[in-house]
């Protein structure tokens, strides 16, 4: 998905970094992607950035998320270093919503477009 930049604060680089750095350099992940579920809890994703991914190709990039998915809400508590994987698995639900939503609009407007011819 690509990165709207004017969605995030102008400090976003360094709230990031510090979401980061507070990961140790590991994803934070512990089931919130799905994945990683043991019973009876969750346990952590075992990916570190820069190195080779585990459980997909290439090398892990480690992301911050949202868990609210309001990216106006910095405060660190909504804020996990995840690795691409998760955060992308994480994301989907609310991916797939925008782009629906996305998809009503526009056939409302293309419909508002024939209407006018």
């Amino acid at each position: 998905m690509p990165f709207h930049r004017d969605r995030y604060p102008d400090d976003w680089e360094e709230i990031s970094a510090a979401i980061r750095e507070r990961s140790g350099g590991r994803c934070q992940c512990e089931g919130e992607c799905g994945l990683h579920r043991t019973h009876p809890g969750p346990r952590r994703c075992e990916e570190v950035n820069g190195t080779k991914a585990k459980w997909a190709r290439g090398m892990i990039v480690l992301t911050v998320a949202h868990l609210d998915h309001d990216t106006t809400n910095n405060d660190p508590s909504n804020l996990k270093a995840m690795c691409n994987r998760c955060h992308l698995r994480y994301d989907h639900d609310h991916h797939m919503r925008n782009a629906a939503k996305t998809r009503r609009q526009r056939t409302i407007e293309a419909g508002q477009i024939e209407l006018e011819l």
